[in-house]
């Protein structure tokens, strides 16, 4: 992580003669928790900023382009999601676009680090509205009942609970730190037990098209020895390394059409749930790929 001047650089070995600039109007928060570095800064054009260990997690902005797609193309590939289970995730994001869904019975986050969800709740008031209230590890949110919120370790929580969620969202960090081990087969086959049937996973496939084919190729490798349906989607998040971010999603059933949404938005929003980013259109288009990595992919 480095601060020189006001300005954030996001800068690493992972992406190699570039970096990322955000100008600080002031610093809210900095520290370390148990497992990683924590920055929150409020910025001059993107709002207010969480930074995970040097990287960029999120921004008032921009964030909405993240959160809407890594849940809405799970959501939206299922017919009737009433389970839903967020691993990470504790800025509180992917709860809210869950929760658009009339559908959905129960959420259940699952962060190891309260810090983050702490940290969201004071400095990201929008995207963790629905934390709010949250008291103890296992505790439901006084804004919503039907949402429940975990602090402990995504391995053991999945561990325990088989067979139980129509939809599982992995919201995690970037596969270093903390989070490592959230990138495994061993987490993948964890994921697949902790399945409906019908279910369907979403997850941050870290990697984007310009940086580190090979590691995206690898993990989409990886998760179809364990799922029958494996597919690369993307979105465009100007904050996030090269303005892409990729997404897997899986699904447990070997005839799940995850390209094209299986309802309208119409008939499953909830309320007057309406999305910045989502539509059923882009829903189709975020997993046509460019030549040289359908190319790079399939070899």
């Amino acid at each position: 992580m480095a601060i020189r001047g006001d300005w954030f650089y996001e800068e690493s070995e992972s992406w190699p003669g570039q970096a990322f600039g955000i100008r600080i109007k002031k610093i809210l928060y900095e520290g370390k928790t148990m497992f990683q570095e924590v920055l929150v800064f409020e910025s001059t054009d993107y709002g207010n900023v969480l930074v995970l260990d040097g990287v960029v997690q999120a921004t008032e902005r921009d964030e909405f382009a993240y959160q809407e797609m890594i849940t809405h193309l799970a959501m939206m590939s299922h017919q009737n999601p009433q389970k839903v289970l967020v691993v990470g995730g504790g800025d509180g994001g992917c709860v809210r676009e869950v929760l658009k869904h009339k559908s959905v019975q129960r959420v259940d986050l699952v962060e190891i680090d309260r810090t983050v969800i702490d940290l969201s709740l004071k400095y990201l008031p929008e995207m963790s509205k629905y934390l709010n209230g949250y008291e103890s590890e296992n505790q439901e949110s006084k804004n919503d009942p039907r949402v429940h919120v975990h602090i402990c370790d995504g391995f053991k929580y999945l561990a325990e609970h088989t067979d139980q969620y129509d939809i599982i969202i992995s919201d995690t960090s970037d596969p270093d730190g903390p989070a490592e081990q959230l990138f495994g087969k061993n987490y993948f086959q964890l994921l697949n037990q902790a399945l409906t049937s019908q279910g369907v996973i979403a997850m941050q496939a870290s990697e984007n098209i310009w940086l580190r084919l090979d590691i995206l190729k690898s993990l989409q490798e990886t998760c179809s020895e364990v799922f029958p349906v494996v597919n690369y989607a993307s979105t465009c998040v100007p904050t996030y390394t090269s303005g892409q971010l990729g997404l897997l999603l899986c699904a447990k059933d070997k005839n799940t059409n995850l390209k094209q949404p299986q309802k309208s938005w119409e008939d499953v929003k909830l309320n007057n749930a309406s999305n910045k980013y989502y539509n059923e259109k882009i829903h189709a288009s975020s997993f046509v790929l460019p030549t040289f990595v359908k190319r790079f992919i399939s070899n």
